[in-house]
């Protein structure tokens, strides 16, 4: 099975089961019997499922054969996964140890919820993604014999999941010895919420009424809080504040049936899963700790309106950022219409635009095309039959495959501008390979190429999409708008994986981007200390980062994100934590602006992209 693994039983996971298991286990152990071709001397004592899971997160029984294990059957999956759950009826009264546990059947279980079971099989630890992905194990029984006692059976109790249950802090630190993995640390349910969630695992668990957090995505699931006072926000999310505040009411949701046959409720950010919803606590590749609700509650609509930024003042410039999500010719012209309205209605019509995510003419066929004109000219021609201006717009094409994102669809960014209230500065030369430099001109900053992109040789770019930058006109005053899409997240460990704190891989590349950002914007500079700089676009990192305190070195520039609320910081939702990606950086000179992050997608199971659009309005 992919991802399992057998480990040697940790002999500390021994000291809390009954003294007659411990002693056989440990007989065991001293003989080596760490896989056995038959049922092995443990099984002999009637194995409970506590015994089974132990006080860790992986079982002390890993690998070996376990025989006529009883339970009854809280919930079945016919699909993905495929297997059943089942749960001990007579506690061990020991918090630390799961009663609840998965049997892995590989095709169409044939129990039904509420049969009496008695399952031999053989102990596994199972890691949803396979153990590159640094998520926890899941312990189940693999390749099993199943016999049913009795059908009809009332289910065990459902464990209440809610405020009062949870702990506030997110998880211990993970053991140095074992390179920072929180696997062989004793479980603490009463002081810890990745420990509570692990003494859970496969156990039938209830939620309450619930405020959504995370809005349902393709995948059929949501997120929601049994916090209801924990960083919430006005609009109904949970804002997520740093690395050490992981907002530990949130909670997964899924449900048990195939979604052919009870379709999954529709709902946003604020709206409330009411009544009861019961399930087995599963751990899946994607979200960590979820529900698998057997009994799904009912999705109560909170209202939530997609908001509309003000239009700016005459002698106001405003310069927005929006990621399109890989826009291309392929895509529906719904998308391409949607897109347009949101910059007409919801973004007021800036007068500079920056977009992230735009595609060549032929998205993602690998055919060696790099241009984008196809995407602009009919992203631009949505935007006048949408009500808005004629947009002129600039970019650079990359090299072919040279930009990293989705194979063949050569994402890169783009400006637009509306020429009859901002005008750009042509200056010829610039290209995929070739940077842009800062000179002084007429008392002031100038770039040797506009459009030009910064430095785009080194390092740190490399498979990954190259700044843009240009200068820009109003009202006389020269405006340099540097366009990012920093390097993702991907491969970054889980919040709720084994190794503690999770190890962020991507943040090298993006420290290094946001140094060759923040030396660019120093020599504009230094060739006039008063020159007005935005560095705005998908950043990929939050407002409290290593990458933004990167961009923002030497007092070169600051987030003007800051100058929001806590509540109202955010432009992305994942995993039910409201967090900032796209960000916009000012100056010094860029005094007295008025920041908004627009909220149209991002809450919505209705989206047009995933991210949210960034607005700043300031007078040059």
């Amino acid at each position: 099975m992919a991802g399992s693994s057998a480990r040697p039983v940790p002999r500390a996971a021994l000291t809390r089961r009954s003294p007659a298991v411990a002693a056989l286990c440990a007989a065991a152990l001293g003989a080596g019997l760490l896989v056995a071709a038959s049922p092995s001397a443990a099984a002999d004592a009637t194995l409970r499922i506590h015994d089974i899971q132990g006080d860790t997160r992986t079982s002390p029984l890993v690998g070996q054969r376990v025989s006529a294990v009883p339970g009854v059957v809280t919930g079945v999956r016919s699909y993905g996964s495929r297997g059943f759950w089942f749960q001990e009826t007579r506690p061990d009264g020991d918090p630390a140890t799961s009663e609840g546990l998965f049997v892995f059947t590989s095709g169409a279980p044939t129990v039904k919820t509420g049969d009496a079971v008695e399952v031999s099989g053989t102990v596994t630890e199972y890691i949803p993604g396979g153990t590159s992905s640094g998520n926890q194990s899941l312990t189940q029984l693999s390749q099993p014999t199943v016999t049913v006692v009795s059908s009809g059976n009332p289910l065990p109790p459902a464990r209440v999941v809610d405020a009062r249950a949870v702990p506030a802090r997110y998880t211990p630190a993970g053991d140095p010895a074992a390179q920072g993995s929180i696997n062989s640390l004793a479980l603490r349910p009463r002081s810890y919420a990745l420990d509570f969630y692990e003494s859970l695992e496969g156990m039938n668990v209830r939620i309450g009424s619930s405020r959504v957090v995370g809005a349902t995505d393709p995948y059929a699931e949501l997120w929601v809080t049994v916090k209801p006072g924990e960083r919430p926000n006005a609009r109904g999310g949970t804002v997520y504040g740093s690395y050490t505040a992981q907002n530990t009411g949130r909670l997964q949701v899924q449900q048990l049936a195939p979604a052919a046959e009870s379709p999954f409720p529709q709902a946003d950010v604020g709206d409330r899963l009411t009544g009861r919803t019961e399930g087995p606590l599963d751990y899946n590749q994607y979200g960590g700790y979820t529900l698998a609700a057997r009994e799904l509650g009912e999705v109560k609509g909170g209202g939530l309106k997609r908001e509309r930024t003000r239009r700016q003042a005459a002698g106001e410039l405003a310069v927005a950022t929006y990621n399109v999500e890989n826009l291309d010719p392929g895509d529906p012209q719904e998308k391409f219409d949607a897109l347009a309205r949101a910059v007409v209605t919801n973004l007021a019509s800036p007068d500079v635009l920056a977009l992230e995510e735009i595609q060549d003419d032929n998205g993602p066929a690998d055919d060696g095309t790099v241009s984008a004109e196809q995407t602009l000219r009919r992203f631009t021609d949505a935007v006048v039959a949408a009500g808005g201006p004629r947009y002129d717009w600039r970019s650079i094409d990359p090299v072919d495959k040279a930009d990293g994102g989705e194979p063949g669809g050569n994402i890169r960014q783009a400006f637009l501008f509306n020429p009859a209230r901002v005008s750009f500065t042509d200056r010829p030369g610039g290209d995929a390979t070739t940077a842009t430099g800062v000179v002084r001109e007429r008392g002031g900053a100038a770039l040797t190429h506009s459009p030009g992109r910064v430095d785009p040789a080194d390092t740190a770019w490399q498979n990954s999409r190259k700044p843009l930058a240009g200068e820009f006109t109003f009202r006389g005053e020269r405006v340099f708008v540097v366009a990012n899409h920093f390097a993702s997240k991907g491969g970054d460990e889980p919040l709720a994986g084994h190794r503690q704190p999770p190890t962020r891989f991507s943040e090298t590349q993006r420290h290094a981007q946001a140094a060759s950002v923040n030396t660019f914007v120093r020599k504009l500079l230094a060739a006039d200390g008063k020159a007005k700089v935005l560095v705005l676009g998908d950043i990929n990192d939050f407002e409290f980062s290593g990458t933004t305190k990167a961009l923002t070195a030497g007092g070169a520039l600051k987030p003007a994100v800051l100058s929001l609320p806590r509540a109202e910081r955010y432009s992305y939702v994942y995993q039910g934590n409201s967090q900032i990606l796209d960000q916009i950086l000012v100056s010094p000179a860029v005094k007295h602006f008025r920041y908004d992050s627009v909220h149209i997608n991002a809450e919505f199971a209705d989206q047009n992209s995933d991210h949210d659009p960034q607005v700043l309005r300031f007078r040059p």
